[in-house]
């Protein structure tokens, strides 16, 4: 294998293993803050026992993507020693507050698992509320430095040299805001999505008690608040996009040459020239973007050959994410048609929100392919190739094959350890637990 491509196959394993830890770092906390709410509200046991098994998760899910994260943070530095040299001191401040984030979270994880029997019902429930903001704002800050591998800013290029870091200005790149809010609400959405499908889960096998019920409930209603947001961000993004980033834009929907009234695209596969087994919606594209059906759309045509990203991989991704959101928006309308109209759950809507976590988790990672294949051939656009700073040390592709191992040893432990929690889950309450919701009523 080329240094490169066994230096992208390794760093899209890493990040395509740690994404689904990091999401859930950002939405588990809230679940669990939700739930233990709800129980000092209501004093209904299962709330309790719903904010005791996420928060077992949680730690689970947490110390694994602790892991993979620190993985992560050398690779950038032994894979692509060229890019961090080039802007180590450019991007430095959004990943060193990272680290600030990041310590509290453990902390507080730390007291919240700690302090269920030592500290007073209401002092715990609120000890979680600095995982539910550390989480978020810890992914947000490697998204501001990922925002600025998109659009690179904050500094000037004398020679080859960086000179007039503008440390504030680098970190808040022009993608910022839609990169940060499109991450965040995705990882509230797939958290949504992966809790209430274990309950489905479990309702389809027969489980009918109350927390089985109230823990699709709870996190059914993350899901059904994050995704309309979320589809309604992603049109906003996709215009952003349109406008900064056209070379993407025209790789995601597959936009041949610069044209008005530019259909959209659905599905197909692309080659260099042209696209088999395609949907075309005449002048929907041109629209979208500019709420005009005779704007102009930038097409390939106008884009350097050297300079385009990978086609397929880049429009199948955006057709992916797309796709599952638009199947996962359905179980949201029939999950609120069924709650607003006081019905009992069908077995089809059980089947639905079982499906939900696949689907979720495909359009999470679809999401993050289109952001990273949409910026190639850079490694920061315009600025550095992804060719001229990897690594040319030997061993690339036995790395690769190494952490590939490690990953799938990493996944078999977790899921081991969050299968032990959910058999015990199924025990009876244990006597300490009692006295809790005894003290605290």
């Amino acid at each position: 294998m080329e240094h490169v491509i066994a230096a992208r196959a390794q760093m899209g394993t890493s990040l395509a293993f740690h994404i689904v830890f990091a999401a859930l770092g950002v939405g588990l906390p809230l679940l669990v803050f939700a739930a233990e709410g709800l129980w000092l509200r209501t004093k209904d046991r299962a709330y309790y026992d719903l904010a005791r098994v996420w928060a077992k998760g949680m730690a689970i899910l947490f110390a694994v993507g602790a892991v993979s994260g620190t993985i992560l943070s050398f690779e950038l530095g032994l894979l692509w020693p060229q890019f961090m040299k080039y802007a180590g001191g450019i991007i430095g401040l959004p990943f060193s507050l990272e680290g600030f984030a990041f310590f509290i979270e453990a902390i507080f994880i730390g007291l919240y698992l700690y302090g269920w029997d030592k500290l007073s019902p209401r002092s715990h429930w609120l000890s979680a509320l600095p995982i539910v903001i550390s989480g978020p704002i810890s992914a947000a800050f490697v998204t501001l430095a990922n925002a600025w591998m998109q659009m690179p800013t904050g500094f000037r290029s004398v020679n080859g040299h960086i000179t007039d870091v503008r440390p504030l200005a680098a970190m808040f790149a022009k993608p910022w805001a839609t990169e940060v809010t499109h991450g965040t609400l995705a990882a509230y959405v797939f958290t949504g999505f992966a809790a209430a499908g274990v309950c489905a889960v479990a309702w389809l096998g027969g489980d009918r008690r109350s927390q089985v019920v109230k823990g699709m409930h709870v996190a059914m209603t993350l899901a059904a608040i994050a995704l309309p947001i979320q589809i309604i961000v992603g049109d906003v993004a996709a215009r952003f996009v349109a406008e900064n980033e056209p070379a993407k834009f025209a790789a995601m929907e597959v936009v041949y040459h610069t044209r008005a009234d530019a259909p959209i695209t659905i599905g197909g596969i692309p080659s260099a020239d042209h696209i088999s087994g395609a949907i075309e919606i005449p002048e929907l594209l041109s629209i979208l973007v500019a709420f005009n059906p005779h704007a102009v759309v930038t097409g390939l045509d106008r884009i350097k050959p050297d300079d385009r990203p990978p086609l397929a991989a880049t429009h199948l991704s955006f057709d992916t994410m797309v796709g599952c959101a638009s199947l996962l928006m359905l179980v949201v309308l029939g999950w609120l048609y069924t709650l607003v109209r006081h019905r009992p759950l069908a077995r089809w809507l059980g089947c639905g929100i079982a499906a939900g976590p696949p689907l979720a988790l495909a359009a999470l990672e679809a999401g993050w392919f289109v952001t990273e294949f949409g910026r190639q051939p850079w490694i920061a656009r315009g600025l550095l190739r992804t060719a001229d700073a990897v690594t040319i040390a030997p061993g690339v592709a036995v790395q690769f094959y190494a952490f590939s191992i490690i990953y799938v040893i990493l996944a078999a432990m977790t899921w081991w350890l969050l299968r032990r929690v959910d058999r015990r889950r199924l025990r009876a309450q244990r006597p300490d637990s009692v006295q809790r919701i005894r003290t605290a009523s």
